[in-house]
């Protein structure tokens, strides 16, 4: 009988499973639909097809406020800098900088570009017989200060500082380590101090603590304090804004630390005749550096750019070099204050450094301290500004991959990266824009990498010679490839905004292009990159008019320093890539002006075959030069939204130097030979 019940029971269950499980099923499905599921709209919901490109529009989505839900004229929003009011350009805005969230940044990485807001719990230095960097899985066992699991729980795990402070005196690492919490109930560094031994910080107090093993690399023993006296709990929202040490970097040199660090009152080594100081420098808060404006021509269609070539920085403050300044020393500290007094003459709307920023050859071994100090003019100016690589800039220290992204977490940077599937680092486009309504794309900055060297042989007493680089076949496809997906504009631009047409009449001056004369074309393009091509020292055109050949410069006073191997940029570049496909519009290339560095003594434009290959001249008393050559910075003023572009040259002593028209209104006629 239990048999026959316990049958009759399993047959019941099977007979309603089926249906049971449809039903809960079918209630599970509607649960999600009615009740969980939230739709969240795609990037499409925040793009509108616009005339030339897609324009990006805010989403008022469900935690927008009623009063920005009723103003249609605050919804414009320019990406990455938010909404912008009525009757603001576009442009003139607060970029401000990227929200960061800190809750995300790992708390057992050294990288002095994180902006944490977390703190530092604790400090200690280690000696080392070996230097970590080189055989980290040995390093964590034997020069890692000693720690238990509780500690790590407790105070965090122990993070090295990868800046050797003995890097510069011996094959031993002396290294800071430190511990960073997210626990509220931890009291956190607040202050650092670095004093001789058996001295103590004034006035002191219990909450002062000295780090066991010394600080200094080399000479008079000096100890580092650090004060822990506040908890985060027990803290204000002003205080932890503003006296949490939140990161700890090293600076070798005199200079100034990266940008938001302080040094240490006292340096960690004072220097000597053959070593660098060392100082110890730390960063309280959160400090990211501001980003720069997007780029735009003025109201009136000017947009000025000042090239800056071969700084040759080094850790030291340089040493000068072919000067008859007297005396002459810091070098470079004096090209610094030079160049602030040509920025401030010229006012540039862009800054663009041509390569050799560092010197290499052994003096700019710590690559972040030179390139925490080679834009400080500009930066502290907040001038927009970009750069390229030369030969020498990672000789020593950092590889162009770590040096591009220390170059972004600098002010006002417009540095990129670029692809990765192409030779180099920095091959990349920049877009300036009208100032009106329409932002149209005006004007454009190509950036390559020229390479360092490539190939090499032992030459026959033994030394390894090695030619430039040059810019390899993908740069080239690369390069063709942006120029065919920038769109043809109606040129000359006429601005549609009611705030720029007040002075239109006085623009219709008896050369002004009328409107019958517009066309459809690519905007007006220059290159920056530092080796010049082999076409720089070619026969130059002849002006049909004057019968003159077009060669304005110094070009004669050293050897040419292309390199001996070309992949065909020029012909196959530069000459293919036109600024319309229209037949009646000839052959003129949309790149009108290649800028380059390399050559201190060579400061020439030369036009071949439609395009101007320049010189910037050297403007550093740290690199090479000549005795009566003067410093030099070249300038490309651009007008007329894009279609005049203008160069000369301003000397160290002020003067202005071959004043000419490169393209536009008074340029000498357009190429018309076999290309």
């Amino acid at each position: 009988m239990a048999k026959f019940s316990l049958f009759r029971l399993a047959r019941f269950l099977r007979s309603i499973f089926v249906p049971a499980a449809s039903i809960i099923a079918f209630t599970c499905l509607l649960t999600y639909i009615f009740v969980l599921y939230q739709p969240t709209l795609g990037p499409g919901s925040i793009q509108q097809i616009g005339w030339q490109a897609w324009d990006v529009i805010r989403d008022y989505g469900g935690q927008a406020s009623s009063s920005a839900a009723s103003s249609p004229s605050e919804t414009l929003e320019e990406p990455g800098i938010g909404p912008i009011p009525d009757g603001v350009d576009w442009w003139d805005v607060t970029t401000g900088t990227e929200n960061v969230d800190s809750a995300s940044l790992p708390l057992d990485v050294w990288d002095p570009l994180m902006q944490h807001d977390t703190g530092l719990s604790e400090i200690h230095i280690t000696e080392c017989a070996i230097d970590p960097w080189f055989v980290p899985s040995i390093a964590a066992d034997l020069c890692y200060p000693a720690t238990t699991k509780e500690e790590d729980a407790l105070k965090g795990k122990w993070v090295r500082v990868e800046r050797n402070l003995k890097e510069q005196a011996t094959f031993k690492s002396l290294n800071v380590y430190y511990r960073r919490t997210r626990r509220h109930d931890i009291p956190l560094v607040t202050d650092l101090m670095i004093l001789p031994d058996k001295a103590t910080p004034s006035p002191f107090s219990s909450s002062w603590n000295k780090v066991a093993h010394s600080i200094n690399p080399s000479g008079e023993k000096r100890f580092l304090w650090y004060k822990t006296d506040k908890t985060w709990r027990d803290m204000t929202d002003a205080e932890r804004r503003n006296d949490i040490i939140t990161e700890i970097d090293v600076l070798f040199g005199s200079d100034d630390p990266w940008y938001g660090f302080e040094k240490v009152d006292r340096a960690t080594f004072d220097g000597s005749s053959r070593l660098q100081p060392v100082w110890l420098t730390y960063r309280k808060g959160v400090k990211p550096p501001p980003r720069a404006p997007p780029l735009h021509f003025s109201r009136d269609g000017r947009f000025k750019i000042m090239q800056i070539a071969d700084l040759h920085y080094s850790v030291s403050v340089g040493s000068c070099r072919d000067t008859d300044i007297e005396p002459c020393t810091a070098s470079d500290n004096l090209t610094s204050t030079l160049l602030g007094r040509m920025l401030d003459a010229e006012k540039p709307d862009l800054v663009v450094f041509t390569g050799d920023q560092l010197n290499g050859q052994g003096t700019s071994w710590d690559s972040q301290s030179v390139l925490a100090k080679f834009a400080k003019a500009v930066t502290r100016r907040g001038i927009p500004w970009a750069a390229a690589f030369g030969n020498h800039d990672d000789e020593d220290g950092l590889s162009r991959e770590e040096q591009i992204r220390y170059m972004q977490g600098l002010p006002y940077s417009l540095v990129e990266r670029g692809p990765k599937d192409i030779h180099g680092v920095g091959n990349y486009v920049l877009k300036v824009k009208s100032a009106d309504a329409s932002k149209t794309h005006l004007l454009t900055l190509y950036f390559l990498d020229s390479g360092a060297y490539y190939g090499g042989i032992l030459d026959w007493i033994g030394i390894y010679v090695a030619e430039y680089d040059y810019i390899r076949q993908n740069q080239i496809d690369w390069f063709l490839q942006e120029s065919s997906s920038i769109d043809a504009i109606e040129r000359p631009f006429t601005p549609d905004s009611a705030k720029d047409i007040g002075d239109i009449w006085a623009r219709q001056a008896a050369d002004q292009v009328l409107p019958g004369s517009k066309r459809l074309a690519k905007p007006n393009a220059l290159m920056f990159f530092h080796i010049p091509l082999a076409e720089s020292y070619s026969a130059a055109d002849v002006d049909p008019k004057t019968g003159r050949s077009l060669d304005v410069g110094i070009s004669d006073l050293e050897e040419s320093g292309a390199a001996k191997r070309q992949d065909g940029f020029f012909h196959k570049g530069l000459l293919q890539a036109l600024e319309s496909d229209h037949r009646a519009s000839g052959r003129a290339p949309e790149v009108k002006v290649v800028a380059n560095g390399h050559c201190h003594l060579t400061e020439n434009c030369r036009r071949v075959k439609g395009v101007w290959l320049c010189f910037g001249g050297g403007g550093s008393y740290s690199g090479y030069g000549m005795v009566g050559f003067d410093r030099r910075f070249r300038i490309y003023d651009i007008s007329d939204y894009g279609e005049t572009i203008r160069t000369y040259k301003r000397t160290e002593h002020d003067e202005i130097v071959d004043d000419m028209i490169l393209a536009g209104r008074g340029a000498p006629s357009p190429y018309e030979g076999v290309v």
